[in-house]
């Protein structure tokens, strides 16, 4: 049993309380009512965009579709144009198949911004990116796009590989002896 010379003496906190100042009335100073003019945060009409998010195995397209004035195609893949940077015209056509099946290839400029994976996978995630973009700017194209496969994204990946393994499922050369 504990004795009192054992014991620890309690402490009792104090709390104080804050004083705050008297609050004394201002009526003199009122505020009047000030005209702000209004801004718009919208850019004007020809800088405003649609934009989507494409992806196919480890490769991510970000699209951008503006409205084109001049009727002139205009696509532009990491801030080159698309011939130079897919460098073929077969995977060139293969990105840019929904603006062309559904007769729009002219009414926008096409701004991507593509990572990761290889060409093969960079043109098919600019495909769905550019389908998603084309559903914002036009709901009614929807049912086109969705009919030819352009809204579908393929989920195949390279599957990883496993321990004890030599690739994913490549097991090690078994030896009786």
């Amino acid at each position: 049993m504990a004795t009192k010379a054992t014991q620890k003496p309690e402490v009792k906190k104090v709390v104080k309380k804050k004083e705050t100042p008297k609050a004394t009335k201002k009526t003199s100073e009122k505020k009047k009512p000030v005209a702000v003019a209004a801004v718009s945060s919208q850019p004007p009409a020809s800088e405003r965009y649609v934009y989507a998010v494409g992806r196919r195995k480890t490769a991510v397209a970000r699209v951008r579709l503006y409205p084109n004035a001049e009727g002139a195609e205009e696509m532009m893949v990491n801030k080159r144009s698309s011939r130079a940077y897919f460098g073929t015209a077969i995977l060139e056509n293969v990105a840019f198949t929904p603006l062309r099946a559904t007769g729009l290839a002219n009414a926008f400029r096409v701004s991507v911004v593509a990572r990761g994976g290889g060409l093969h996978g960079q043109a098919d995630a600019v495909k769905l990116g550019v389908a998603r973009c084309l559903i914002k700017s036009d709901p009614l194209l929807r049912p086109t796009l969705k009919a030819l496969g352009f809204l579908t994204r393929d989920a195949r990946v390279v599957e990883r590989k496993k321990p004890g393994l030599k690739k994913a499922r490549r097991a090690p050369q078994w030896a009786k002896r």
